[in-house]
C-alpha cells in the first residue's frame, strides 16, 4: 500500500513514547494497573498514530522499542 510506504519513509522506525494517566484508561485496564500500584503507564505509538504497546514504566517502553529495532522518542 502506498500510504504505508509513505509512513515508513517518514519515520516507520520511530515510535513515540507517551505517558498515559491510569485514570484515562478503560475500566478493565485501569483496575489492572491499580492492582499493580501504577498511576501512569507508557504507550508506544507508530508514526501513523497506532498504539503498539502499553507498559508499566518509561525505561521498559524505551527498551522494548530498541529490542524491536525501533527508535523511541518522547512525546510530552
Amino acid at each position: 500500500m502506498k500510504h504505508e510506504r509513505d509512513i515508513e519513509a517518514v519515520g516507520g522506525a520511530l515510535v513515540y513514547v507517551r505517558a498515559v494517566p491510569v485514570d484515562d484508561l478503560p475500566d478493565d485496564l485501569r483496575s489492572e494497573a491499580e492492582i499493580g500500584g501504577l498511576d501512569v503507564l507508557y504507550a508506544l505509538h507508530r508514526a501513523d498514530g497506532a498504539q503498539v504497546a502499553l507498559v508499566g514504566n518509561r525505561a521498559l517502553a524505551f527498551n522494548l522499542a530498541r529490542q524491536n529495532d525501533l527508535t523511541p522518542v518522547s512525546v510530552h
